[in-house]
């Protein structure tokens, strides 16, 4: 995929020139990140799935209603992230407690991967997305973006809308204490091996 700023210029340039031309291109573009947004926000995949298609309605009809100029001045990914996350918690609110575990990542095999490193590769995600799942949703949201879906902090201010040190913060805070229930697990494995030999 194609995320550079000249091809996000580009993108919007065409999209300013006819969203309704421009828009399967936006979507094909942007279509994981605004799942993923969706899915970390919401750690429902069928939630998720929802989400984004309505996201991508919400910004649609924005873009119908933008003049050309704006969407020319358009930073398309945190823009897109914040439709998503609004899009969710307008969900969740209206839903609901969420049930469902935050999943960390899509199932990204390599090739050459056998069933055996499938296997582990997914009880690592589990494990994982267990972990961030703990977090307070200030330090979730703050990390899954930036690290799993990879938004540059000036993108993660924008997508949160918080300025650019407090994002700064949430991370780091939200990877410290990640840490923190990592090493905590470890002991807990620790003591249980323990006593079980």
């Amino acid at each position: 995929m194609c995320y550079s700023d000249v091809c996000m210029d580009e993108l919007c340039d065409r999209l300013a020139a006819g969203v309704d031309d421009a828009f399967a291109e936006l979507v094909a573009t942007h279509q994981d990140l605004v799942y993923g947004v969706a899915l970390r926000a919401l750690g429902d995949r069928p939630a998720a799935e929802d989400v984004a298609q309505e996201a991508f309605i919400r910004a649609h009809r924005a873009l119908k209603g933008y003049p050309a100029e704006r969407i020319r001045e358009l930073r398309l990914r945190p823009w897109l992230a914040r439709i998503a996350l609004n899009t969710a918690h307008n969900h969740r609110r209206d839903a609901g407690p969420a049930t469902a575990d935050l999943e960390l990542a899509v199932n990204h095999a390599a090739p050459t991967d056998g069933p055996v490193r499938l296997a582990e590769r997914s009880e690592e995600r589990r494990f994982w997305a267990g972990l961030l799942s703990r977090l307070p949703e200030r330090y979730r949201l703050a990390v899954a973006l930036r690290h799993v879906e990879c938004l540059s902090y000036p993108e993660l201010a924008e997508a949160l809308d918080r300025p650019l040190g407090s994002v700064k913060s949430d991370v780091h805070r939200g990877v410290r204490l990640l840490r923190a229930a990592y090493e905590a697990e470890l002991r807990l494995v620790e003591r249980k091996e323990a006593v079980a030999g």
